[in-house]
């Protein structure tokens, strides 16, 4: 039911145009609030998951397993020669290298690309980098050289920049920040969900060694670069596009003419409801270079980066070289046991998302408390890799199953605080630009792990009781500095506040008056923390 002094059925008078032109708002009177009753307004984001989650949760899923098999690759069929490093003749180095390239090309490109999708269709932006890792990620069956090898790598960066922060943008268009944290988390689980399943199944791959003249990591490199060109394809269809005010038809020119339409995320009531809780997305400000130096500038940007560059240089490392630790754990394991035993890190880290994510939406003025506790379980588990009894193999590979659980929960909860601090502050420019570079540059541990560590520092390699102790004792420093950056925001926050920005405030907008705080149901809800409500048995259906 709709409470407000207006009549639920009156129309509202807002034109919008591609652009949401604010000039057209100026000349309107600011409608009355309409508050829907939060189970009608639950039912309404339950819908969007069933649109959108589900396809985000495959694309991360392939685009994942295409990202990060070579990682598994280096250990397949090793015991007839059949691996990626004996096939290419890589020296450690050459491998590092290929692996770090990655990230080069993906730290330059994330925010481009985040930018270009916040002014195109996002959906159409989403397609097109799903369909371009599958076509790269295909390439790889011909590598026959280290230059070829590093060569794709770094072509996989580049098409690839901007799905991961454009994801979490493209929630912000049909959710409120503080609810994002959980679904970035639902999908973030395709990842972890993608490691263990592409372990298991390297598993087969390795028997299908010799068929149609191709070894096992070839035909894990074509397989999943062909399923990612038709997934990419697919999505046109399956994605909605940026939501509308009821009532407004949507106009298809320049090349959306020729591009197949998808249906509306929502109709009728729905979309009245949706308009009514989330007006700030439907009347965003256009932004320009200068917005988008204000973000820049944002001083805000900086202990985000900080708590993302340890969380996800762990997690990379973690992905990257897990079969690697593992290995030097007890060196007798086979490529196939490696392939098993893999796969549970990250039914652990599943396990976490799942657990905590929802309850952390609910409580979203405690992020960094989640943050912070989970990556101290990240530390503990380090040190149990790192210091347990070398006779005592199970006990050390327990620390990584606990490395596994506390990555979980990291970046969706980060993510998810860039979404509200920057959205509030600078509107729907900030979610895409700081989402990006958060993304981005917090990438350059993704760097460091893969290029500095493990096989890429060849003392910390040696064999030994002490092999990689050096390179865990390091991913312990960088966490430190994430919990470390988490608390100096958390203080620095309630210092300075997160008011919106009055250089960007142009036009009387909802996007950027302070007075208005964006003027919809999510805002002023969002002033007092869900908790846990009521329990889920107590609730219409």
């Amino acid at each position: 039911m709709a409470h407000s002094s207006a009549a639920a059925g009156d129309k509202i008078p807002v034109e919008t145009i591609v652009d949401h032109e604010a000039a057209t708002r100026e000349e309107e009177p600011q409608p009355a609030h309409v508050d829907y009753d939060i189970e009608r307004v639950e039912k309404v984001y339950r819908k969007l998951d069933r649109r959108i989650i589900p396809a985000f949760w495959v694309l991360y899923f392939l685009c994942s397993a295409i990202r990060s098999n070579i990682g598994l690759a280096q250990t397949m069929n090793a015991d007839v020669g059949h691996d990626l490093v004996t096939m290419l003749r890589l020296s450690s180095n050459d491998v590092s290298t290929a692996l770090a390239l990655f990230y080069v090309s993906y730290v330059i490109f994330d925010c481009p690309s985040n930018l270009i999708m916040s002014k195109l269709s996002p959906r159409v932006w989403m397609a097109r980098i799903v369909f371009a890792v599958g076509v790269i990620g295909a390439c790889f069956t011909a590598v026959q050289a280290a230059w070829s090898l590093k060569l794709l790598r770094f072509l996989l960066g580049v098409v690839i920049a901007g799905m991961w922060p454009g994801m979490s943008y493209y929630l912000t268009l049909f959710y409120p920040p503080s609810r994002t944290g959980k679904r970035i988390g639902y999908y973030f689980t395709a990842s972890q969900v993608s490691a263990a399943v592409v372990g298991l199944v390297s598993a087969g791959f390795q028997l299908m060694d010799g068929a149609g003249g191709l070894v096992g990591f070839q035909w894990m490199f074509l397989i999943y670069g062909l399923l990612g060109i038709i997934l990419g394809w697919t999505l046109l269809w399956w994605l909605p596009e940026r939501p509308l005010p009821p009532g407004e038809k949507r106009k298809r020119s320049g090349f959306m003419k020729w591009l197949p339409p998808t249906p509306e995320a929502l109709k009728g009531e729905d979309a009245l409801v949706h308009y009514e809780d989330l007006k700030r997305v439907y009347h965003s400000r256009p932004w320009n270079t200068k917005d988008l130096g204000y973000v820049l500038i944002d001083w805000r940007l900086w202990p985000l980066t900080l708590m993302y560059f340890g969380v996800v240089g762990v997690g990379i490392g973690t992905q990257l070289y897990g079969t690697v630790i593992i290995r030097g754990i007890n060196p007798s394991f086979t490529g196939v046991q490696l392939s098993l035993l893999f796969a549970p890190i990250w039914i652990t880290d599943l396990i976490a998302i799942l657990l905590v994510l929802p309850v952390s939406d609910r409580f979203h003025r405690f992020r960094p408390l989640f943050f912070s506790c989970a990556t101290c379980i990240q530390i503990a588990g380090l040190l149990v890799v790192t210091f347990a009894p070398v006779h005592n193999p199970w006990a050390r590979y327990g620390g990584l199953l606990m490395v596994g659980f506390g990555l979980g929960p990291t970046v969706p909860n980060c993510m998810a605080w860039t979404n509200e601090i920057f959205q509030r502050r600078h509107g729907e420019v900030g979610v895409a630009a700081a989402s990006a570079l958060v993304s981005g540059l917090g990438n350059l541990g993704s760097i460091m792990t893969t290029y500095a560590l493990y096989t890429g520092w060849p003392a910390d390699a040696a064999p030994g009781p002490h092999q990689y102790r050096r390179s865990n004792l390091v991913m312990i420093g960088i966490l430190c500095i994430s919990i470390l950056s988490s608390i100096v925001m958390f203080v620095a926050l309630k210092i300075f506040g997160n008011e919106p920005s009055y250089r960007i405030s142009g036009s009387r907008s909802p996007a950027n008056d302070g007075s208005d705080d964006f003027e919809d149901g999510a805002a002023r809800r969002e002033l007092k923390q869900r908790g846990f409500g009521r329990p889920w048995w107590s609730r219409k259906t």
